[in-house]
């Protein structure tokens, strides 16, 4: 079965960095865009980046000059790398893959990220 295992996340103080990664077991990796996501409390599950197997990426406005999304398809891994963390990014951040061929979609467990001094 499909399996995304998310790890990284934690507690930063503002202005710090966290770096997410999503492992993936039950999936062909490289048919699958990556993406990561991210849900606050009262507010809707937004995507924060993905990546296709091409390596062509697409950011949240917020995420653009501060997270950077790359995958290691040897490892079927994805990372996200994020600097200049704010109070504004603390939320459960979400794995995703979707095929591009049957546009199925999984989800990992989350990961906590909370922003705060």
């Amino acid at each position: 079965q499909v399996q995304l295992v998310e790890s990284g996340g934690g507690l930063v103080q503002p202005g710090g960095s966290l770096t997410l990664s999503c492992t993936a077991s039950g999936i062909i990796f490289a048919y699958n865009v990556m993406g990561w996501y991210r849900q606050a409390p009262g507010k809707q599950r937004e995507l924060v980046a993905d990546i296709s197997n091409g390596g062509r990426t697409n950011y949240l406005d917020s995420a653009k000059g501060r997270f950077t999304i790359s995958r290691d398809n040897a490892k079927s891994t994805v990372y996200l790398q994020m600097n200049s963390l704010n109070s504004d990014d603390t939320a459960v951040y979400y794995c995703n893959a979707r095929n591009v061929w049957t546009d199925r979609s999984s989800w990992g467990q989350g990961t906590q990220v909370t922003v705060s001094s």
